[in-house]
């Protein structure tokens, strides 16, 4: 596990000593790990000048610079890829191996990035027409934004952070991070080893700042486009606050699963829900929040759902072990917040809990409730922690129903083996991904990930982030090809 040592701020791609700092606890034992250097409203905004007077020699360089570039800190995190996964389970509570699995996900996403980048020529598209104006043709091709602001959460700190800065990059975009306070340690991480490529100058910066210093992330006028991941709260108050800025935003959910009556393997399906409604203690923006079996397979899966959540219950503990599969929430005060949900919801809007319902410190149990009225707040609301809402269908469409009504639309989990089903869910479900035979969560990185109603608008994936963060410039030439006698 990690030395003690404040982490700098990362200003213009220099790495710079902070005038204040402050302490980063592991969320497990609670033991300080390290400090992280604070940025001042003043060093804010230099480093979003510095980014605005290297927007030229962002865009000046070639793909295959970028993608050099990109190789480069791909071969700096590889080599160094254990303290980064160390990084993680200590500052943000994550079991070792899932986060071994980030690192490996951020090595992946930085992979893409580097065949995006090469594949980012200057040719664009050529076309020609003819109009009864004459001939022209057409040569589009998109060129960098500008300077980019990016906010990440807590939840994959190394990854999503790869999500904005490698587009960044590969697009030719110069860019300011601010990671979570939670959880910041790895990003400036990261952002100590993209110091150590060929970056122009002045291009990048990463600064953990103080809460009420964020709103200069999305204030400042050097900003043409702001990538937020987090609450959908804060996320549509930046999008309403942005005026010209371009915005995108990857916000919550309380993703749904449906499990139709057509399934081959009830006990993978079984450990597949587990998995996406524990993972992380659930607080993944794609976890399995709303559970909705089919009326002739309900008794059973409740009860083969029962006796796996005791084995995840069986295994709390220290993120570091690498047997335990569920460790702490990212705060005694969010562990609490889900244990108040839950027992309000019992008390007063029905459910029953089928297991789990416990608390311990910053760990919550892997939980299973029953019979939720659909208007409560475990249903409606996005939980942020190990608690799954089953309830029963009998109609496949009626199922897509209950989906559908809710104001958020990130991913939904249908397990079916009907490919009619499977292409309805595809066209009737409202939100961004829909994943046949698979839990929400389950994300591939190169795909376009986002989602619609509240849960956000533009889409990640490194290629569909490149969009965002380039514009199209057309050049129409009439007649170019016309030779005189």
């Amino acid at each position: 596990q990690q030395t003690k040592r404040t982490f700098p701020l990362i200003c213009g791609g220099m790495i710079r000593e902070a005038s204040k700092s402050h302490p980063v606890f592991n969320k497990y034992s609670g033991e300080e790990i390290g400090r992280v250097g604070l940025a001042t409203r003043d060093e804010i905004s230099e480093c979003f000048e510095l980014a605005n007077n290297s927007v030229d020699k962002m865009a000046n360089t070639r793909p295959h610079e970028r993608a050099e570039i990109l190789k480069h800190l791909h071969h700096l995190m590889s080599s160094n890829s254990k303290e980064l996964a160390e990084i993680i389970t200590a500052e943000a509570g994550k079991p070792i191996v899932g986060s071994e699995v980030e690192v490996t996900r951020a090595l992946a996403t930085l992979s893409d990035g580097i065949k995006e980048a090469e594949s980012a020529t200057p040719d664009g598209v050529w076309r020609e027409f003819t109009s009864a104006a004459g001939r022209y043709s057409l040569l589009s091709r998109r060129f960098p934004i500008g300077v980019a602001s990016f906010v990440t959460p807590f939840n994959f700190p190394l990854n999503l952070a790869m999500h904005k800065i490698v587009p960044a990059i590969a697009s030719g975009c110069p860019f300011v991070l601010k990671p979570s306070e939670q959880a910041p340690l790895s990003a400036v991480r990261l952002g100590e080893l993209l110091s150590e490529t060929n970056m122009p100058d002045g291009s990048f910066s990463v600064l953990p700042c103080d809460t009420v210093d964020a709103s200069l992330f999305s204030e400042n006028e050097r900003i043409k486009v702001i990538s937020f991941t987090g609450s959908p709260k804060v996320g549509w108050y930046i999008h309403g606050q942005a005026k010209r800025k371009k915005v995108v935003l990857e916000l919550g959910g309380n993703a749904a699963c449906i499990i139709d009556k057509n399934i081959d393997d009830i006990d993978h399906v079984v450990d597949r829900v587990l998995f996406g409604s524990f993972f992380y203690a659930g607080q993944t923006c794609i976890s399995v929040q709303r559970i909705l079996v089919h009326e002739s397979l309900h008794d059973e899966f409740c009860e083969k759902l029962q006796k796996g959540a005791e084995k995840w219950n069986s295994n709390q503990g220290d993120p570091f072990n690498r047997s335990t599969l569920l460790g702490p929430l990212i705060s005694e005060k969010e562990a609490m917040r889900v244990e108040e949900w839950v027992n309000e919801s019992v008390s007063h809007h029905g459910g029953n809990i089928l297991c789990g319902g416990k608390r311990n410190g910053s760990i919550y149990d892997a939980t299973f409730i029953t019979d939720v009225d659909t208007k409560g707040k475990l249903w409606t609301h996005e939980i942020f922690g190990p608690v799954a809402c089953i309830h029963k269908f009998s109609n496949f469409k009626d199922a897509i129903d209950m989906v559908n009504d809710s104001e958020f639309g990130l991913q939904a989990g249908v397990f079916t083996n009907d490919l009619q089903k499977s292409f309805y869910a595809f066209e009737n479900l409202e939100v961004g991904g829909v994943v046949i035979n698979d839990v929400p969560g389950a994300r591939v990185d190169v795909q376009p990930y986002g989602g619609v109603k509240s849960s956000g608008c533009g889409r990640e994936g490194v290629k569909y982030a490149m969009e965002d963060l380039t514009e199209i410039r057309v050049m129409v030439s009439k007649e170019i090809s016309k030779m005189k006698e």
